[in-house]
C-alpha cells in the first residue's frame, strides 16, 4: 500500500519505517527542510535503538523516502497518517493540536482519489470529528474516511513495539476505512496481535487511559516506597510481592524520582482537561499529576540529606539525565528538578549521560558535562544515580569510592544492592530500602 507519513518525528519516523519494512511504500513528509536532507543521508533527528538500520535498509530497498512535499505524497497516498507533536498548551495544560488541525486543512487541500486520513498523534475525545470537519471544509467533494489509531511505543523499544504490538487499537465508524487498515496492519494481524475496532472517540480515550494507569502505577509504587522507608520494609520486596498477582502484574512497579519523557505528563494532563471539559472528574489523576511533580525536587531533598544535610559548595556528580535509558529525550525529566534543587541548595553538578547531554544543554544551566562516570565522580563529594542506564549498573565501586572525596551513593533507580555498595565503604541510599 502507498502510505504517506505526515511528521518524521518520534512517532512519524519509526512508524513510517516500520511500515516500509513491511513492504508498503512510505513517504514521511516534513516541513523541516534541514530534517529531511538529514534523514534522506542517514542522520537520524533522534536516538532510538536501530532506526538508523532500519531506515537505511528500507530507503535502500526503495521502499522509504522523504519530502517537504505535501501535495503530492498525500495525493498518491491509500492512507495519510498525522504523526505531528502535541505538546501541553502554555498556559492551562490542554493538548495544543495547533499541528494536527494545520496538517488536516493542508491534507484537505491535497486528497485526491479515496484516501483514508489516519491521526496517529495523541489527541483529546473529539479530534477526529474535528479533522473530519475541517477536511471537509477545504475540500467539500473529497472522497475519505478519518480514523483514529493511537501509537503505543516506548522510547527505546520503540521498534520491538510497533512490530510485536501488545495490540492495535482502531477507531472507525467507516466500514472501508476499517478494511483499509486492516490490510495496513495485515503482516501484524496475521501474526496474531490483537487488532481492536470501536468507535473512534473511545480509541482516542484508549490512548489517555492507558498512559495515565500506568503513570498511577509508577506513582502507587512511589508513594509505597516512601512508607517502607518509614516502617523499616523494601519496596522491591513488595513490589514483587504483589507483582506477582496476575491482577496487577509486575510491570511499572519500579519506585524511583518519578515519571517523565514525552507522553505520561502530558497525556495526563490533557486527560483532567478533558474531565473538565465534560465535568466529569479524574480525581485519581489529580492525585497522580501532583504526587509526581512534588517527588521530584522530594528526591533532590533526598540527594541533599544523604550529604548531611547541607551541600552547599559541594559538588554532586549526577549519572543519568534522560527520563528513562535509551532515548535522549529530557522532556520532563526526573533529573531536571533533581539538579535544579541540587542547584538551588548551592551544590555545584558535574553530570554525565550516555545520550542526553546535548539536549540536557538546552534546559540545564550551570552544569558541567562530563565525558564520561568516572569523569563525573572525580572530586566529587557524593554521587547520584537518577537514570538506569545499562553502562550504570555495573561500575567498579572501588575505583568510585577513590574519586569520591566522600563515599556517599544515592541510587535513586535501585540498581544496585545495599549489601554490595557498603561493602565498598559507601553510605548507601536507595528509594523505599
Amino acid at each position: 500500500m502507498r502510505v504517506t507519513m505526515i511528521g518524521s518525528g518520534y512517532v512519524g519516523l519509526v512508524s513510517g519505517a516500520c511500515l516500509a519494512d513491511f513492504g508498503h511504500d512510505v513517504v514521511c513528509v516534513d516541513k523541516d527542510e534541514e530534517k529531511i536532507q538529514a534523514l534522506l543521508a542517514g542522520r537520524m533527528p533522534i536516538f532510538e535503538p536501530g532506526l538508523d538500520q532500519l531506515v537505511a535498509t528500507n530507503v535502500a530497498a526503495g521502499r522509504l523516502n522523504f519530502t517537504t512535499d505535501l501535495k503530492t505524497a498525500v495525493a498518491n497516498a491509500d492512507a495519510v497518517f498525522i504523526a505531528v507533536g502535541t505538546p501541553s498548551r502554555r498556559g492551562d495544560g490542554h493538548a495544543d493540536l495547533t499541528y494536527v488541525y494545520a496538517a488536516a486543512r493542508e491534507i484537505g487541500e491535497a486528497l485526491q482519489g479515496c484516501t483514508i486520513v489516519v491521526t496517529k498523534s495523541t489527541v483529546p475525545v473529539g479530534t477526529g470529528d474535528e479533522v473530519e470537519r475541517i477536511i471537509r471544509e477545504v475540500n467539500p467533494g473529497a472522497d475519505f474516511a478519518v480514523v483514529s489509531n493511537p501509537e503505543f511505543l516506548r522510547e527505546g523499544a520503540a521498534i520491538a513495539d510497533f512490530k510485536r504490538p501488545d495490540r492495535i487499537v482502531i477507531g472507525s465508524e467507516d466500514e472501508r476505512a476499517t478494511e483499509v487498515m486492516k490490510a495496513v496492519y495485515r503482516p501484524l494481524y496475521l501474526n496474531a496481535a490483537p487488532l481492536l475496532v470501536m468507535s473512534r472517540r473511545a480509541a482516542e480515550l484508549t490512548k489517555y487511559a492507558g498512559n495515565a494507569f500506568l503513570a498511577t502505577k509508577i506513582t502507587f509504587i512511589n508513594e509505597i516506597a516512601d512508607l517502607c522507608e518509614r516502617v523499616g520494609a523494601d519496596v522491591q520486596d513488595v513490589a514483587r510481592g504483589i507483582g506477582l498477582d496476575g491482577r496487577i502484574g509486575s510491570k511499572f512497579l519500579h519506585a524511583g524520582p518519578g515519571y517523565g519523557g514525552s507522553c505520561f505528563p502530558k497525556d495526563t494532563l490533557a486527560l483532567l482537561k478533558t474531565s473538565q471539559d465534560y465535568d466529569a472528574p479524574q480525581r485519581i489523576i489529580e492525585a497522580v499529576v501532583a504526587v509526581n511533580d512534588n517527588r521530584k525536587r522530594a528526591m533532590g531533598r533526598k540527594v541533599i540529606q544523604a550529604m548531611g544535610g547541607d551541600v552547599r559548595g559541594k559538588t554532586v556528580a549526577v549519572l543519568g539525565l534522560t527520563f528513562k535509558p535509551n532515548t535522549d529525550d529530557m522532556r520532563d525529566s526526573p533529573a531536571i528538578a533533581v539538579i535544579q534543587t541540587l542547584q538551588d541548595a548551592g551544590a555545584n553538578i558535574r553530570a554525565y549521560d550516555p545520550e542526553g547531554m546535548e539536549q540536557a544543554r538546552l534546559v540545564l544551566d550551570g552544569v558541567e558535562y562530563c565525558s564520561g562516570p568516572y569523569e563525573a565522580l572525580k572530586g566529587a563529594d557524593g554521587a547520584a544515580i537518577v537514570t538506569e542506564w545499562d553502562a550504570f549498573r555495573a561500575l567498579d565501586l572501588r575505583r568510585m569510592k577513590s574519586l569520591l572525596t566522600q563515599p556517599i551513593l544515592v541510587d535513586l533507580r535501585n540498581i544496585y544492592p545495599r549489601s554490595e555498595v557498603e561493602a565498598a565503604g559507601f553510605q548507601y541510599t536507595g528509594v523505599g530500602r
